[in-house]
Formats: C-alpha cells, structure tokens, sequence
C-alpha cells in the first residue's frame, strides 16, 4: 500500500458534531487554517490484501497563508492486523508550501514497530520548464520532473473550478510522499454544490462539493488503473470530509474526532 499524499491528509472525512468556539473565516482565495484528530477504520479488505483489521489515528495541523505559504504537520499511527500478525506503523510529516516562490519543502519519516523505515527530505522548484526536485535524505540527488502542482496550490484550483461550475479537470500533482521522486497524475469529478444545513456544526451555511479523485502513476504508458482513488465533500474553505480511499485490495474511511478552526493568518505585509 504507498503511503498516502497529502491530498489525502486535507480530505480526512468528519461526521461528528463540532462544538469549538466559531473563529473568524478566511477570506476568498484562501485554505482554513486548522488542527484536527481522526480515528481511521478498515472498511473493507480482500483476501489477497492479508490484511484481517486495520485502525490508527492522526493528528493533523494545516497552518498559514497564500502570501507567506502554508505549512502542515501530522502524524499518523496504524495498527495493522495480519493473521497472528500485529504491526504499527507511525507517519510523521512536515510540509511548507511557498505559494509565490513556488517552493515546496517535505521531510517524512516511516517507523514499524518504532523502528525507522524510512526518511525522506528534500525540496521542490516550480521552473517555467518543469518541476525541479532535490534530494538531501536518504542520499542527495537532484531530480528534473515534468511541471506539477504542489498540495496546497491543487486544492485551490478544486475550489475554483467547483464555483466555477466545472465537473471534471486533470492535473499532475507533486507532494513529497513515497521517497519523494515522483509525481501522479490526477483525474478529478466535481459534483454540483451543495451548502451544509445543520447549524449546530462550525461549517454551517458553507457551500461544498462532492468530489473524486483518482491518482495514476505517471511513468505508465497506456491503459492503467489508478494506484488510489478517494473521494469526499470539499467545502469552500478547504475542509473536507466523508473520505473513503480506495487502494483496490484495502479500503479506509476517517471519522472526525476533534477539530480546531484556527483564526486565518495575518500576511506578514499587512502586520
């Protein structure tokens, strides 16, 4: 199963009532800064998979702004079952996202069973010719790729196209997951808008949409299927929810257990 991007992270699903005081929305343009927990659940499993259970959590904070950039960090911990079999394995991620330099620094480290798996750091350049990418972690080395979108960028020209009534759109998408020297190739459905009802809830009255997005490895010539595919309500502001991700032999939904809107940040040119 390959580690999950962070699109996937910005679309964990939440189906829990939210009682944390009401901030200040983020204006047009602009991705919600905010902190959540989820609680993760095998839906379903394939006899081929090997997988009888598998549940975790993660802990996810998405901070920042389009003119200083957008920084996340999680952690996400899984306990898989295989037969007699008990593994866990533990995701740490730390992204920063220059929307106006067109940067895009990661660094993300896998453990099983607190022992290190893997360490991935490096940084990516948007060129008017394509994508460039350096390695510093596991070993340096400098990479040239086709021109991709970073995470955070992505997620904008979503909601852009959603208000803009647009159903289907297709895009290559660079974040930094697997060991950081690849990008996917993206096929998205927007569905028709919708505007959440239930008051009680901090995103009442915000406009979203149902959307499904399908990752292919771009290396892949011809017919193939997607290496994942997840689907999930996007809302104006970049929260989303009612995630299911489909990896074809393993499929996982999210539930929603805390989550803190932060206050939107201040440009550091308008301080």
């Amino acid at each position: 199963m390959p580690q999950a991007t962070l699109a996937l992270v910005l679309a964990l699903t939440a189906n829990t009532a939210m009682t944390t005081p009401k901030v200040e929305q983020p204006t047009a343009g602009e991705l919600q800064p905010h902190r959540a927990t989820y609680d993760i659940r095998l839906k379903k499993a394939s006899d081929q998979s090997g997988v009888d259970d598998m549940s975790g959590r993660m802990v996810y904070e998405f901070n920042g702004s389009a003119c200083d950039g957008y920084t996340t960090s999680f952690r996400f911990v899984t306990r898989i079952e295989t037969g007699d079999q008990v593994s866990v394995t533990d995701q740490q991620v730390r992204t920063f996202e220059d929307m106006a330099a067109r940067r895009f620094d990661f660094e993300a480290k896998s453990f099983t069973d607190d022992k290190l798996d893997k360490d991935v750091k490096g940084e990516a350049a948007a060129r008017t010719d394509g994508l460039r990418v350096e390695l510093k972690e596991p070993q340096k080395k400098e990479l040239e790729m086709a021109s991709a979108r970073f995470p955070a960028q992505h997620m904008l020209e979503m909601i852009d196209k959603a208000r803009k009534g647009s159903r289907f759109f297709e895009a290559r998408v660079f974040d930094g997951t697997e060991d950081g020297d690849k990008s996917y190739l993206t096929t998205t459905v927007l569905g028709g808008s919708k505007r959440l009802s239930d008051t009680k809830d901090q995103l009442a009255g915000r406009t979203y949409w149902p959307v499904s997005i399908a990752y292919y490895d771009d290396k892949t010539n011809g017919d193939q299927l997607p290496v994942y595919t997840q689907s999930f309500d996007l809302y104006d502001n970049g929260v989303t929810r009612d995630l299911t991700l489909d990896y074809g032999d393993v499929i996982l939904t999210g539930k929603l257990s805390k989550l803190e809107l932060l206050p939107p940040a201040v440009c550091k040119s308008q301080k």
